[in-house]
């Protein structure tokens, strides 16, 4: 009978094995320190979880060494693989066993080498039998490598029909928005979106893995605390002791915010912020929500910044890659940044994300810190109960290192009692005198992992599992770099804060946030402050003013530029208001004006916005609640943040009788008689004007034939750009206003700059040139960038 049961099982073994099929696994640099030091290790755990439920296995480690080298270099790196602790010795040596005799070296070099490593993986399952169920090629190689093995592979080493092939990319992902596109759209050109799994390998790590089942698990006391209602702050920490001896190579390129701020942290504060799926086994539902979370961040600016950099980091930068003695880089080690997100769950609540180098500990952690409104007449001295609603109250997901040792999931006891899976979560025993955020262990409840597993390890099982929640689709990747590029341009001149390193930094990072700004809480030591030859800092120059075309101009570092522009405008609001009781505000769309946006909203609480009218400059003709809508940029940028009366706003009507700037709709002359029926003499207190590359203002181009002249107030015009068709105020109205102001900024406009300050009147080359109003004033703000170059 016994005999029966065995026979069945091994029947039915057989039939899952010949069903589920045969798994290739090519380990792309597999001589390489990542896969020495983790990806051996994470292979062999999987083929420990996987051995026996269906699948057979081979691992092909690859590299550009010569065949016998590279075989000797991989034996090497597969001498150190261990085993699970609860394993018998007896048993590791045999599963050991059975993982080297199904690893082996090859050269993959040309076209003809993985031509021929398909040919083998094919003759291996055929001869053995077997059906191919897939490949994954792991690619731990440098991202200029990937175009030429994705081409090979593509055109040589695809399995076929009725397989699928995985194909696992390691950051770098780009430098910024345009180099991480060029290698999606190259990448995307030989695999389909599903095909590619991005790893970030902090997604793997157990306290980050465990964010969304944590929230999923405890939703019901979470639907009512995990908002904007409740949570005072979130920071996103990750710290360092290690310098980037070694490294400075790749440091310079890339710095701290783009090595772990721009991925690391930013896919970790996702996790936290965004809304939750009602489903999180569901890949496509937690991706689409990542992506949301990701929309909703407010653009960065300058001042939601502070960098630093240690001080012997330029040292070894120029012993490393042979620089001048004189050399001082600009390479941030250290970043704080604040973030913000633009929805109603998250309004007003800052994210910090901070990483660095040379710090005092080395440890990572997302703390959610909630707001306490409790006050306790009785005294600590007292005694405090661990329960006191007095108490710090906070959620803490520990990643790993620091005081702890381990990964955790922490919540204060003031708070809830959490609930976690208890077969892979055990509660943690109280360690008398650790203290972690201020409190003692025993404060929170504390649990940690029942068996601590490697990050990837566990990201090599959701591969295999096409788990793609844990990996970074291409549409999520490029949304992050339109996050982080322009913060990352703005402080490519910025002189980095210099300190010491270690325990001797002492306060001098300490850093403090108001209205939308970061800044350093201690004044830079002179004694730290680079040598000669340094960057000049933007503090080395005062906001300049001077003339432009006859009319007054003010030039500064964008931060300040906007700073000042923010302050004229609440001062022209303010006296309009007291003499007419009432401000009418004109405002044009595009980029340039969004970081002025963001200041009127966040930095200026007695601008008299219930007494003010918004119009529009000119919208595209899209609907209003496109991302294209100048009416939309401004409703996420400014609106969403102020209390204005919403009969105090005025958008453009392109989208009338389901139709976009249609003649007959008359759009545009609606718009003008609510203009001459709520604005005296249809003459606005101030309008915000921007100037394009081509000379254009508002939505006034040059050779346009309607609104640069002649007695119509609102205009339909046509963009050489999409969306083409725009409604714009013409040149008499804006003409008309007692205050106009043009917004000027960043180093593509200074030759456009340099040639508006040499022409005359010709508004129909030169629309901006038009600009002069008839009884009002003309003021010029323009960045250093796009007045001196």
């Amino acid at each position: 009978m016994l005999t029966v049961a065995v026979c069945v099982a091994l029947l039915g073994y057989l039939q899952a094995q010949e069903l589920q099929g045969h798994v290739s696994i090519i380990l792309m640099g597999a001589t390489g320190d990542l896969a020495k030091k983790y990806l051996w290790q994470a292979l062999f755990q999987l083929y420990l979880d996987e051995a026996g439920k269906g699948h057979s296995f081979s691992f092909h480690g690859a590299a550009l060494t010569a065949p016998k080298q590279g075989q000797e270099l991989m034996t090497k790196a597969l001498e150190s693989l261990s085993c699970p602790q609860d394993m018998t010795r007896s048993q590791c040596v045999e599963l050991k066993g059975q993982f080297l005799r199904l690893s082996q070296y090859r050269q993959l070099k040309t076209a003809e080498d993985y031509r021929t490593l398909s040919k083998d993986i094919e003759a291996q399952i055929q001869q053995e039998g077997l059906r191919e169920a897939g490949r994954i090629f792991y690619f731990s190689v440098p991202p200029f490598a990937y175009a030429d093995i994705a081409r090979n592979i593509n055109s040589s080493c695809r399995p076929g029909p009725g397989t699928w092939l995985r194909v696992v990319l390691e950051k770098p992902f780009g430098h910024d928005y345009l180099s991480a596109q060029q290698l999606a759209t190259e990448l995307g050109s030989f695999f389909q979106e599903e095909e590619m799994y991005r790893v970030d390998h902090y997604l793997g790590k157990q306290a980050v893995a465990q964010i969304l089942p944590f929230r999923d698990q405890n939703r019901q006391v979470l639907d009512r605390l995990w908002n904007r209602h409740h949570v005072e702050r979130v920071e996103v920490i990750m710290k360092e002791t290690v310098d980037a001896e070694g490294r400075t190579s790749f440091y310079e390129k890339y710095g701290v915010i783009r090595d772990t701020l721009q991925n690391h942290l930013t896919e970790i504060l996702t996790l936290v912020a965004m809304e939750l799926p009602r489903e999180v086994s569901s890949s496509e539902a937690v991706l689409q929500h990542k992506l949301q979370a990701f929309r909703a961040l407010r653009g960065l600016q300058r001042g939601s910044a502070v960098v630093g950099q240690y001080q012997t980091y330029s040292e070894q930068v120029c012993r490393e890659l042979q620089k001048p003695d004189d050399f001082h880089s600009l390479t941030p080690t250290f970043a704080a940044v604040l973030v913000h997100v633009d929805n109603l769950r998250w309004e007003g609540v800052p994210f910090i994300l901070m990483s660095g180098k040379a710090l005092d500990e080395r440890v990572g952690y997302v703390r959610v810190l909630f707001k306490n409104r409790a006050f306790c007449v009785q005294g600590e001295r007292h005694g405090t109960s661990e329960q006191s609603p007095c108490l710090p109250r906070q959620v803490i997901f520990y990643i790993g290192h620091g005081e702890l040792g381990h990964p955790a999931i922490l919540v204060s006891r003031n708070l809830f009692r959490p609930t976690l899976p208890t077969q892979s979560w055990t509660e943690v025993q109280d360690r008398p005198g650790l203290r972690l955020f201020g409190r003692p262990l025993s404060d929170y409840y504390a649990y940690s992992p029942v068996r601590e597993q490697d990050a990837y390890s566990i990201l090599l099982s959701h591969i295999f599992h096409r788990r793609k929640e844990s990996f970074i689709t291409t549409e999520n990747l490029l949304a992050s770099w339109v996050f982080w590029t322009p913060l990352l341009d703005s402080l490519a001149r910025e002189v980095p804060r210099i300190y010491p390193g270690g325990a001797e930094n002492g306060h001098l990072l300490d850093f403090e946030f108001s209205g939308g700004q970061l800044s350093f809480s201690q004044q830079q030591p002179e004694q730290l402050v680079p040598g000669p030859g340094s960057a000049p800092r933007p503090s080395d120059f005062q906001v300049l003013r001077t003339t432009y075309r006859e009319s007054p101009l003010v030039s500064a570092w964008p931060e300040e530029l906007i700073s000042k522009l923010a302050e004229d405008i609440e001062a022209t609001a303010v006296q309009a208001v007291q003499r007419f009781g009432e401000f009418h505000l004109a405002l044009s769309g595009g980029s340039s004006p969004r970081a002025l946006f963001q200041q009127l909203a966040t930095g200026h609480y007695g601008f008299p916005w219930a007494h003010t009218h918004l119009w529009l400059v000119d919208e595209r003709c899209v609907p209003l609640s496109d991302p294209e809508s100048n009416f939309q940029g401004l409703q996420a940028h400014l609106l969403q943040h102020i209390r204005i009366p919403y009969y105090n706003i005025h958008p453009m009507p392109v989208h009338l009788h389901q139709r976009l700037c249609a003649e007959e709709d008359q759009g545009a002359q609606t718009y003008a008689r609510e203009i001459s029926a709520l604005v005296a003499n249809s003459s606005f207190h101030l309008v915000l004007l921007g100037m394009g590359t081509d000379g254009h203002t508002a939505s006034l181009f040059p050779q346009s034939p309607a609104g640069l002249d002649g007695e119509q107030l609102v205009v339909l015009t046509e963009s050489p750009l999409r969306p083409h068709q725009r409604m714009s105020l013409s040149l008499p109205l804006i003409n008309r206003a007692k205050k106009v102001v043009v917004l000027v900024m960043g180093r593509m406009k200074r030759e456009i700059t340099m040639l508006v300050s040499r022409v005359g009147h010709q508004p129909k080359k030169w629309p901006i040139s038009g600009v002069l109003p008839k009884s009002g004033q003309l003021v010029w703000y323009m960045d250093f960038e796009a007045f001196l170059g």
